[in-house]
């Protein structure tokens, strides 16, 4: 067996550890390769390849969803989702952990976006948590967890990425998604209130919550609560492809939060749109740099060789899925969940394959372990991002995130071992 050259590989890492965001060490690298060590491959095709993973007509869904995003962050959506969510759990202990929680899940079906929605609710939430007497570094450290939910619930946007670099239906990513982040959700609701009972944490609001304020929020907070299942259920009787799903996502949160909510003004549409394209071209930037540096892993032959090596490691399904679990995580903990959903999907479908696990269940395990990677140190994402508006230290986040960080490691290897993430879509089949 010929050895690959494994020097791209790293300069990447090195590049990245002195401080290089990862889709420039992985241009650079790429670019070094091609122009060295590369004999009958011009440079002008490869840098083509940056372009052809962003401009695909499926990955136009990315930057709809993250517009729709933006759209009813402004317009009133999110904000009363967590008002109906604070009513739900208000008299109950740990209530506003338990708002916390519910948020994020619910939040899945409007962002898609972990990290927008760890960020949305450090500014939102964790400032109230810590006025009630919640520490600092648990209400951070729930925050990051919590937004691990996400990108599981549909239209998650990691599920998009996976399904694309795989060639695999994304409204089959999206309808596996469902139980295991309901599942994820309901562990962390178990944590946060044995936390909360052990260390006294009082109830946001003694007053009973009346029929009537039910039904009210309820018929407030109905329109953002449909959209998930709208997505979901339109993709599946093929009223509309994935693109044109996320499109219209975009005339319904503006509808929503033009007619029903009334929020949206028209001096907010400058931010929506700005931060709208900050969101997008940072995705989009580290999925063509991926599939640049996918394209010398192609070239040298390392899927294959990679494949081969992993048949010989995993006798079978399980113990491969389990590999893959802890491989996800590390990877997670430095590298963008987007760079990894498309450098590792060729590496690992074809032994999935060959081994009887599902191509859609690899995907789910590589999103949940690659994102619940982006809320543990030394490099989370997440964990950075709630770190840097919440100003909270490492060493609180730790101290008090690790019983979540923990309770989500033996969810997803639950769901990993047990694919109760294959139940809906094998219904539906």
């Amino acid at each position: 067996m010929i050895m690959p050259n494994l020097w791209p590989i790293l300069i990447a890492f090195v590049l990245f550890f002195v401080g290089v965001p990862v889709a420039f060490s992985m241009i650079i690298a790429s670019l070094i390769y091609f122009t060295f060590w590369c004999d009958g491959v011009t440079l002008f095709n490869m840098i083509s390849a940056l372009f052809e993973q962003s401009s695909s007509f499926t990955m136009m869904a990315v930057p709809f969803f993250i517009l729709a995003g933006s759209v009813m962050g402004y317009g009133g959506v999110s904000e009363s989702l967590m008002d109906f969510c604070g009513m739900l759990t208000s008299k109950f202990t740990g209530g506003l952990g338990a708002t916390n929680c519910l948020l994020s899940t619910f939040m899945g079906g409007l962002s898609g976006s972990s990290c927008a929605d760890a960020a949305f609710e450090a500014r939102m939430l964790c400032p109230e948590m810590v006025k009630r007497g919640y520490p600092l570094g648990y209400s951070a450290a729930l925050t990051a967890t919590t937004s691990c939910i996400t990108p599981i619930i549909p239209p998650g946007i990691a599920l998009i990425i996976y399904a694309t670099a795989a060639s695999c239906s994304i409204g089959d990513m999206f309808l596996a998604g469902y139980i295991p982040g309901i599942i994820m959700c309901v562990a962390l609701l178990a944590v946060n209130y044995f936390i909360a009972k052990t260390r006294g944490y009082q109830p946001a609001v003694k007053e009973k919550v009346t029929a009537k304020q039910f039904m009210k929020q309820l018929g407030s907070s109905i329109w953002a609560l449909l959209m998930p299942i709208g997505i979901v259920m339109g993709m599946r009787v093929g009223i509309f492809t994935p693109t044109e799903c996320a499109a219209i996502c975009v005339l319904y949160s503006l509808f929503c939060g033009v007619f029903i909510y009334r929020r949206l003004k028209l001096e907010h549409i400058k931010k929506i749109v700005v931060e709208s394209v900050h969101s997008t071209a940072s995705v989009l930037l580290i999925l063509s740099a991926a599939s640049m540096f996918s394209r010398y892993m192609l070239w040298e032959n390392i899927p294959q060789i990679g494949t081969n090596l992993l048949i010989k490691i995993a006798p079978n399904g399980t113990v491969f899925i389990l590999i893959v679990l802890v491989f996800m995580l590390i990877m997670g903990m430095f590298l963008d969940t987007a760079a990894a959903l498309v450098i590792l999907p060729p590496l690992l479908i074809p032994v999935a394959k060959t081994l009887g696990v599902d191509v859609i269940h690899l995907g789910l395990v590589m999103v949940l372990m690659d994102t619940l990677g982006g809320v543990t140190p030394p490099f989370g994402v997440m964990m950075f991002s709630v770190m840097g508006v919440t100003k909270v230290k490492m060493s609180e986040y730790m101290k008090d995130g690790w019983p979540l960080i923990l309770t989500l490691l033996i969810v997803c290897a639950f769901v990993a071992v047990c694919p109760v993430d294959m139940i809906l879509l094998n219904l539906f089949r």
